[in-house]
């Protein structure tokens, strides 16, 4: 079966995995000593990491050692860069029109809409001034 980038870093542990490798190849038996996991645990995540790209899994005599391979990790930056990119639109489109509500309110001579503050505060010293009078 087949897996996707995405399902393999959705684990926290398989996360970690990638990020010991990253630094240097080790062999199965020593990244199980990293974890609080059995063997056969960590077995399986290498598994998937290697299914969808993410490791390499190589004998060497009697040893298998995993590889990252950090590539495959390109797939998952093209898509959050498409996400970055549509938000990064919305957000600017959103700001301009708050600009504009800003620039109405100005010319209509009201407050800003950051001087909303202002506002509360010159409606209690006319509260505050009443009172003293009475």
């Amino acid at each position: 079966m087949r897996r996707d980038v995405f399902q393999a870093l959705a684990d926290p542990t398989r996360r970690s995995i990638l990020s010991l490798l990253a630094r240097r190849a080790l062999t199965l038996n020593a990244i199980a000593h990293n974890f609080a996991i059995s063997r056969p645990a960590v077995s399986k995540h290498i598994k998937i990491l290697s299914e969808c790209g993410l490791v390499r899994v190589r004998q060497e005599g009697r040893e298998r050692y995993c590889d990252a391979k950090p590539e495959k990790l390109d797939e998952v930056s093209d898509w959050v860069t498409a996400y970055k990119n549509m938000w990064n639109e919305r957000l600017d489109s959103l700001e301009a029109y708050l600009n504009e509500l800003q620039s109405a309110e100005n010319a209509n001579g009201d407050p800003a809409i950051s001087d909303h503050g202002k506002k509360d505060e010159k409606k209690k010293r006319k509260k505050h001034k009443h009172k003293r009078k009475n």
